[in-house]
């Protein structure tokens, strides 16, 4: 009679401790993966001090990163020129391009100073800005918009304070750090600007779409006066942002309004200004919701 096979073994009973280690630690990473995802919906502004602590541990990384592509970006960009067209005509397309917002600009204001001064005979001043600084950083791969900027709470900045180029608008401050601090960009899918048609008094709101694209939506339905080449800047509703400065340019219109491109694309923006909130004291009563954050889980800032 054959003997009883005996499978138990100290190699076996090994196996089994490793199998049953490795179930219990993917079963506790599980549970605390579940616990952290319920606290960022329950509470989103939780974790807003580590993600502070983050952008400052690595923003002098960042921006030393962003420095030396913005130098590499200016010699490929020269070469590019001269084997398409010549750096020359590329350097004149752009001039070309700001000359034109810039006059569009200057309409703008024009209007706007003269209701004003008709209105409320009031004289508006610019203002300066809190800090001129890179644009060190953006989110990679997540579905929302956001930049990341080498200032923060030492430097002035606060949340609500616009960020624009020198083209326009890029967006508004959303979250501040100690040296750091994180932009809503106009692009993002949450992201809401009263606007109106420059040289009119053709009122709409500009709401990003996630994909460098924003849609313009009318305040007044009818017939749509908006037509492709029409230059859109803030209405200075709200109180935010100083009315009359470039936001996008129609690229095709639709029932309610028109499709449009934004002027300061911030994947092409080197420098921009982080400026003081257009009239603070109408937004007293506003600062408590703009302060908390996003509910969204973003990844840590990345390479433009």
């Amino acid at each position: 009679m054959a003997p009883p096979n005996k499978r138990a073994s100290p190699y076996s009973r090994k196996v089994q401790y490793n199998l049953f280690t490795g179930y219990f630690l993917a079963g506790m990473g599980a549970l605390i993966g579940a616990v952290l995802i319920a606290i960022s919906l329950w509470q989103p502004s939780f974790f807003s001090g580590v993600r502070g602590a983050a952008q400052d541990a690595v923003a002098p990384a960042t921006e030393t990163v962003a420095s030396a592509r913005t130098e590499s970006k200016g010699l490929f960009e020269t070469v590019r020129g001269y084997l398409d067209a010549g750096a020359q005509n590329a350097e004149l397309r752009r001039e070309v391009e700001l000359a034109r917002i810039r006059l569009k600009e200057t309409a703008a204001i024009e209007q706007e100073n003269a209701r004003l001064k008709s209105l409320l005979d009031l004289r508006t001043e610019d203002p300066s800005p809190v800090a001129t600084v890179r644009m060190i950083g953006s989110s990679a791969s997540s579905t929302r918009r956001f930049g990341y900027i080498a200032a923060g709470r030492s430097d002035g900045v606060a949340v609500g304070m616009p960020v624009r180029s020198d083209k326009g608008i890029v967006g508004r401050i959303l979250e501040v750090s100690s040296n750091t601090a994180r932009v809503l960009l106009l692009t993002d899918s949450e992201s809401v600007l009263p606007v109106r048609k420059a040289g009119s008094s053709v009122a709409a709101f500009a709401q990003g779409r996630g994909d460098g694209i924003v849609r313009v939506r009318l305040i007044n339905l009818g017939i749509n006066p908006l037509e492709p080449g029409d230059v859109m800047v803030t209405s200075g509703s709200g109180g935010y942002y100083q009315p009359g400065i470039a936001v996008a340019i129609v690229t095709e219109v639709t029932d309610d309004g028109a499709l449009a491109r934004v002027v300061s694309d911030p994947a092409a923006t080197d420098y921009i200004s982080v400026m003081p909130i257009f009239e603070p004291l109408a937004l007293s009563s506003a600062q408590t919701p703009v302060e908390q954050p996003l509910s969204d889980q973003d990844e840590a800032p990345g390479s433009q």
